[in-house]
């Protein structure tokens, strides 16, 4: 398959290498601080870019499916993020747009644009992870409201977070996809307990939060009341689409050849520099032919169809790249990755000899133990290709 840009297309190019570019040379890199996200943000707000895959109707500049894959392949190259906004931005605006109403666009969107309110999302629980259809959450009607009670799991970044978005069981039906329901949740409301899950990488992103007879007002549905189900699958094949990350595969893929050039590694010096170089050149080759599966979405997107259930190989294939790329990272450093708690990465900046992106990096490596459970374990990818695309069951 080839996949040939129009001039038009050539000249958007250029005009985003230019603007980041002209805000983040080779000389000053982005490096995610928060000056940087600021700064970002603001450009991004004054060219109406921060949210580039809004139509024009919700306040976006209405990109084509190929502009808006041009974009990310050009701020992964520079190491920008392709927007900031968190899960609000990324999993809830096309929820919103595409089975909210007015109201509920006019009152969430404008605090989802200026990047104002954060949100998080409320799908897995204990025992419904992968078997989300599993979940048991209630929301039991009372007047005006639903009454919440239950657990969600694994909730990133709940404990900054103003909103969840959230899959509740309002009914009890013989097929478990049904009787699903999708409510935006308040997490200032009483009856709400946030509990925190520490993980490998040193960080705190993950959460456990119980509901306690929440008053939620059933204004605060999306949709119809037992058609959560459907709206959320949209989402996942969205979620899916995105986790397989295959910008920061790129990036990552691109800055450990410059590393690897410029500087002596513990690696190199132990004489793995040729393995490492071979391993990196197999995994560019496998990050090509993933691109090539993407750009069949790609084309799919720009004449008006839905992407299929191929998008699992994109989330499973996509979710091993960045595992290998980060291992290649701790291969590549050796013994100065040691250190990776936020006290030793501290102390390394200041003290340590040996790469400067060593400590870093080993916290992005356990990070990226969990992409083969996030968003769908990749058993469940299987399945699902093993189901749908080979047609084998």
């Amino acid at each position: 398959m080839e996949y040939r840009f129009t001039k038009a297309e050539e000249d958007f190019r250029k005009e985003v290498r230019s603007l980041v570019a002209g805000h983040f040379p080779p000389s000053r890199p982005y490096n995610d601080s928060p000056a940087h996200r600021q700064e970002w943000v603001n450009s991004l707000l004054a060219r109406g870019w921060a949210a580039y895959k809004w139509s024009t109707e919700f306040g976006g500049p209405g990109w084509s499916a190929t502009q808006r894959y041009i974009w990310e392949r050009e701020t992964a190259s520079n190491g920008v993020p392709a927007q900031l906004g968190g899960m609000g931005m990324m999993m809830l605006s096309p929820i919103l747009q595409g089975y909210g109403s007015p109201e509920q666009c006019a009152r969430h969107l404008p605090g989802i644009l200026g990047n104002e309110v954060e949100w998080c999302q409320g799908y897995s629980e204990p025992g419904a992870g992968s078997d989300l259809a599993a979940l048991r959450t209630r929301a039991d009607r009372d007047g005006n409201d639903y009454v919440v009670n239950g657990e969600k799991i694994w909730t990133s970044w709940a404990h900054i977070a103003h909103w969840m978005f959230c899959l509740v069981r309002t009914q009890e039906t013989e097929r478990r996809q049904e009787g699903i329901s999708f409510l935006l949740i308040d997490l200032s409301t009483p009856g709400i307990t946030i509990r925190p899950i520490p993980t490998i990488d040193g960080m705190h992103h993950l959460n456990q939060v119980i509901f306690e007879n929440v008053r939620v007002p059933i204004e605060n549905r999306i949709g119809e009341e037992g058609l959560g189900w459907t709206y959320a699958k949209g989402l996942l094949t969205h979620e899916r689409t995105g986790l397989a990350n295959i910008s920061l595969s790129i990036f990552l893929t691109r800055r450990l050849r410059t590393e690897l050039a410029k500087q002596d590694t513990a690696g190199e010096e132990a004489g793995s520099e040729e393995s490492i170089l071979s391993r990196l050149s197999e995994l560019e080759t496998e990050l090509s032919a993933l691109e090539a599966t993407e750009l069949r979405a790609l084309s799919e997107l720009e004449a008006g169809e839905v992407p299929g259930p191929y998008t699992s190989i994109l989330k499973l294939k996509g979710s091993q790249l960045v595992q290998r790329a980060t291992t290649l990272f701790l291969d590549a450093a050796g013994f100065w990755t040691m250190p990776f708690t936020r006290e030793a990465q501290a102390w390394n900046a200041l003290s340590m000899p040996g790469p400067e992106w060593a400590a870093r990096e080993v916290s992005r490596y356990f990070s990226g133990r969990a992409a083969s459970i996030a968003g769908g374990t990749d058993e469940i990818q299987r399945e699902i290709i093993t189901k749908h695309v080979l047609r084998l069951k």
